[in-house]
């Protein structure tokens, strides 16, 4: 970590960046390209909704910015998912490769995405691992006494894609003011085995009934305008531009939207 004594009156000089250490306690690989990273060390100033940039073992040069998937810790626990990007310089050595005692290096906490706590009611649209900060502001929010009611839609292709299925429905079950939507564009899975999904099978879980079928664009769309709502939309770049599109299609004002890409 930089020392503070180089920071003066709080701006890093112009060689250096403050830098946290964290250490890899957990690496749980959910599908054959998502993985959850559990990991503890120093105290990140970060918000919820915020990404950080990461720096691991396997590849010490590279950079790579990730939303983490808890508010901030005083114990410093943090979680990261990841999902395998086509091409990608680093995400499928993530998911692959992560160890236990890995060592990160983590800086440069940023973004705007956020809730206000004290505000409207919140419409969250997540896409894949574009649940992670969805996750740490809904955790944020159930800290305050009185949270806005909130709506979390997460899509997938498919019902195994939903890899945070168990945690989401036990979440709604535990936070009244929460709603899951889950939504997929076909209703059964693909012939092949993903034998990671097989491993981490749980009988908690989305049911075939609260599957609603579509794209995440179409089903959101079908609500409605959100007019006095907070929404906020987080995925890949495809999926949040179709996303955006159809809320100002059917009249969300664009002031009403945040968007944070993958």
């Amino acid at each position: 970590m930089t020392d503070p004594s180089m920071l003066g009156n709080g701006a890093a000089p112009f060689d250096a960046t403050p830098e946290w250490t964290a250490t890899v306690v957990g690496h749980h690989r959910l599908r054959h390209d998502v993985a959850v990273i559990r990991l503890i060390g120093e105290f990140v100033p970060f918000a919820a909704g915020q990404s950080v940039e990461v720096r691991v073992p396997q590849q010490p040069e590279v950079r790579r910015r990730l939303s983490p998937a808890l508010p901030p810790s005083l114990d410093g626990k943090l979680e990261f998912h990841v999902r395998t990007v086509p091409g990608g310089w680093l995400s499928g050595q993530l998911v692959v490769d992560t160890e236990a005692g890995d060592e990160w290096r983590i800086s440069a906490p940023a973004g705007s995405f956020r809730v206000d706590p004290d505000g409207d009611d919140v419409v969250m649209i997540a896409g894949g691992t574009g649940l992670a900060p969805m996750r740490a502001m809904i955790l944020e929010l159930a800290r305050r006494p009185e949270p806005p009611r909130t709506y979390l839609f997460v899509g997938g292709r498919y019902p195994r894609d939903l890899y945070a299925a168990d945690m989401l429905t036990l979440l709604a079950e535990e936070l009244p003011w929460l709603t899951v939507v889950p939504v997929v564009d076909n209703t059964e899975d693909p012939s092949w085995i993903d034998e990671w999904h097989r491993r981490s099978q749980v009988d908690i879980g989305f049911s075939q009934d609260e599957l609603l079928q579509g794209s995440l664009a179409d089903v959101v769309g079908s609500h409605g305008a959100f007019t006095s709502h907070q929404v906020l939309v987080c995925g890949s770049p495809g999926m949040t531009r179709s996303t955006v599109d159809r809320l100002l299609e059917t009249g969300t004002p664009a002031e009403r939207i945040q968007v944070e890409g993958l």
